[in-house]
């Protein structure tokens, strides 16, 4: 086996996956929409929000590193002496998009209905009356193409601005085109209590909801915001544009409650929103006390939990 440096390791593990086959496989990357990619040689293996997830596997990673050792089959040495070999013949420009003309949102046909949509979060463990909830008031639809669940974020205006796609059936995950970030999927409070409650993903906020709901406790006190994905970019990490945007149209706000996901990518984030935030708001850091995430949580205690692992966009 050979040897490599400390220094060498590191920056080996600088470079993320989509980085890496930008770069020196292009051929082997396929992009779906939005920040979505996979590759062309697994096309199960998805790449989002910094990392990435092989599903028909059941694992994933964030760096290349990361990939060519779990799929690859690289030993650890020869992976980081070819990230940087390749590195040094051809240094990479880490990942800028071209500037490209904004597109407008363009709402999906939608189904009235909506019985695919119910019955998948129902199988996620999503009580009905959260569910009946978000589909009265135009939070959550159905998309009569493929009948995947759209959730909706809107502008003060009342305009939809966002749309994330979950699919019913197998692993799709994407966004609506023309989504701006900043506007995601929230369930506003009943009252102004100043609280705000931080998750990955929606189908997470509507878990906390449920959770509550199941303790007897009013699970529209506070606000509940879903931050689109967090990602890690290099070694900073990036404050998400739906909570700085919450934030500016909620001034309301001073308590920040962060339930993101229990991963490497997840808990940097939250160390990263605590730091960026802390001189202006009192930010507590909540993470599921098990499992993944809070869907995953919200199963446990169902008992309905079947140990498959998601990747969050």
């Amino acid at each position: 086996m050979g040897y490599v440096t400390a220094d060498t390791i590191s920056r080996a593990k600088e470079m993320d996956l989509l980085t890496y086959l930008q770069t020196f496989e292009p051929n082997n990357l396929v992009h779906l929409g939005g920040e979505n990619y996979c590759t062309r040689e697994h096309d199960s293996l998805k790449i989002s929000n910094g990392k990435w997830h092989w599903f028909s596997r059941g694992f994933g990673g964030r760096t290349a590193l990361d990939y060519l050792i779990k799929v690859e089959g690289y030993t650890f040495t020869d992976a980081v002496e070819v990230l940087t070999g390749r590195a040094a013949m051809m240094p990479p420009v880490f990942h800028t998009p071209k500037p490209e003309p904004s597109k407008a949102f363009t709402m999906p046909e939608t189904t009235a209905d909506t019985h695919r949509v119910r019955e998948y979060l129902m199988g996620r463990g999503i009580h009905p009356d959260i569910i009946n909830y978000c589909m009265e008031n135009k939070l959550l639809f159905e998309t009569r193409k493929y009948h995947n669940a759209l959730f909706a974020g809107y502008d003060t205006s009342g305009k939809i601005r966002y749309g994330a796609l979950r699919g019913t059936v197998g692993d799709f995950k994407g966004e609506v085109p023309g989504s701006d970030k900043h506007y995601s999927f929230a369930i506003p409070p009943d009252v102004v209590t100043g609280r705000l409650h931080l998750f990955e993903a929606a189908i997470d906020a509507m878990s906390y909801a449920t959770l509550l709901r199941i303790k007897g406790r009013d699970w529209r006190r506070d606000g509940l915001l879903s931050l689109a994905g967090v990602y890690k970019n290099r070694q900073q990490v990036v404050l998400p544009m739906a909570l700085k945007q919450y934030l500016k149209d909620h001034p309301e706000v001073r308590e920040l409650h962060l339930h993101l996901d229990n991963d490497v990518v997840g808990r940097e984030a939250a160390a990263g929103i605590s730091h960026g935030f802390q001189d202006r708001f009192k930010v507590l850091n909540e993470p599921p006390p098990c499992g993944k995430d809070v869907n995953e949580l919200l199963q446990r205690r169902l008992g309905i939990f079947h140990g498959k692992e998601e990747m969050t966009l």
